[in-house]
């Protein structure tokens, strides 16, 4: 009884106690981070460049600090060809593949639901009342 209430005080003041999926998110649902997965494990192992193609918008900066995040995180793996000129080729990781059925389920959702998410925003922002 007395762990629960010091649980139940631990998760009042700290988000991932009280939100376990709370870390997760934070990791998979980063600005960059979901279109970086999704096209390596939809294209394979690529190189920067291509991956900068495929991604729409994403400055090199932002980038190449999404691709060490993924790496530290053990979600991608960087490969280094030590050739002239040098090659470096990122892929997902067995970790970053496991998120496949996430990424699946959500997708069906996104397709279930997102018309319903646009009517809601459309009915709340016409509101006169708001």
């Amino acid at each position: 009884m007395a762990g629960e209430a010091t649980w139940a005080a631990s998760a009042a003041t700290d988000p991932e106690l009280a939100c376990p999926v709370a870390p997760v998110v934070d990791i998979v649902f980063s600005r960059w981070t979901t279109p970086i997965l999704w096209t390596l494990h939809t294209h394979g192992r690529q190189r920067f460049v291509e991956l900068q193609r495929r991604i729409d918008r994403i400055t090199p900066k932002v980038l190449t600090q999404r691709l060490r995040q993924l790496e530290r995180d053990g979600l991608i793996v960087r490969t280094y060809h030590p050739e002239v000129p040098p090659r470096v080729e990122y892929e997902i990781s067995e970790l970053g593949r496991s998120l496949a059925p996430l990424f699946a389920h959500l997708a069906e959702w996104s397709a279930e639901h997102l018309d319903e998410v646009e009517r809601a925003r459309n009915d709340y922002d016409t509101d006169p009342a708001r």
